[in-house]
């Protein structure tokens, strides 16, 4: 596996640039500890993988504690954020401890598979976690998709997702 920072200098440039402007959609990952607790993160790599079966990947920090929930219980939702919903983004953007309460003050329910979903977000996938890719400073889950959910399927399909876009490849 090459490094980037094995690139000459003009390269690298280029390239955080060419990468930073790369859009991905902007979701809320949650997931459970298999005993009662819930968390929640800003996923801003997730990426339809497949289509029979449906399937995303969702890119998670290795420095994050929701790799060991989701090794322990790899149940997932994967909420979609509409464009602007700051209240998500101030919500989620920071991170979350262990024992800290995620959903406090943000209206939720509850998905088929048992863990939260954001009401207010455009809609929701929940699925299974079926295989793991280790890939630099980051865990690539391939979760398979067993379901989804919107509030209102009109304001869905009108609605634009939030485009996240870097200013740099190389950070968040």
């Amino acid at each position: 596996m090459s490094d980037a920072s094995a690139l000459d200098e003009t390269t690298r440039d280029v390239l955080a640039k060419v990468l930073g402007k790369t859009p991905s959609g902007l979701h809320i990952l949650i997931a459970g500890d298999g005993q009662g607790k819930t968390t929640g993160m800003l996923a801003s790599w997730v990426q339809q993988a497949s289509f029979e079966p449906p399937a995303v990947t969702v890119a998670v920090n290795k420095k994050r504690y929701i790799n060991d929930w989701l090794a322990q219980h790899p149940r997932v939702v994967l909420n979609l954020i509409g464009e602007k919903q700051n209240e998500f983004l101030k919500q989620f953007g920071k991170g979350f401890e262990p024992d800290e309460p995620a959903f406090e003050g943000i209206d939720t329910g509850t998905s088929p598979n048992g863990l939260p979903t954001l009401k207010g977000a455009l809609g929701f996938m929940e699925g299974t976690v079926k295989d793991k890719l280790e890939a630099g400073d980051h865990y690539i889950y391939l979760v398979e998709l067993t379901g989804a959910g919107t509030e209102d399927e009109e304001t869905l399909i009108a609605a634009a997702p939030w485009t996240h876009i870097r200013k740099n490849g190389f950070s968040y």
